[in-house]
């Protein structure tokens, strides 16, 4: 079954194929995935639940790379600058202004939305 496009206020996610050649990881932010950041209200369009519980260990350095193996999700970044979202397992997409979506597993696209001025484009922020 192929996955919808997914939208959540000036968020879109377009399902893709495969991720572009190059791609990095982008930085959680206070433990959450954020794919945009309202500007004048300080909200974001973000995941928090991307990685699973992990039981208590004992080295530092065990539970930093099972962390990373049992991700959920994370947000890469190509060398163009386009972002895209890779889901292994369903997660919720929140903001404090919209309804909640679970994205299912697969990689998507995250463009950058933005709108015409007559002087200049400008990204589009809540």
């Amino acid at each position: 079954m192929k996955q919808p496009i997914i939208r959540q206020g000036d968020v879109l996610l377009t399902p893709i194929a495969k991720l572009p050649a190059g791609c990095t990881e982008v930085p959680l932010d206070k433990g959450r995935i954020v794919l945009a950041y309202g500007e004048v209200t300080g909200h974001a369009h973000a995941i928090a639940d991307h990685g699973q519980t992990l039981r208590q260990r004992d080295a530092a350095a065990e539970v930093a790379e099972a962390a990373i193996a049992r991700a959920k999700a994370r947000l890469l970044v190509a060398p163009s600058g386009e972002r895209y979202l890779e889901v292994k397992e369903p997660v919720n997409l929140t903001h404090e202004e919209h309804t909640a979506h679970t994205i299912q597993p697969g990689i998507y696209q995250v463009p950058t939305q933005v709108e015409y001025a007559p002087a200049e484009l400008r990204r589009v922020a809540d």
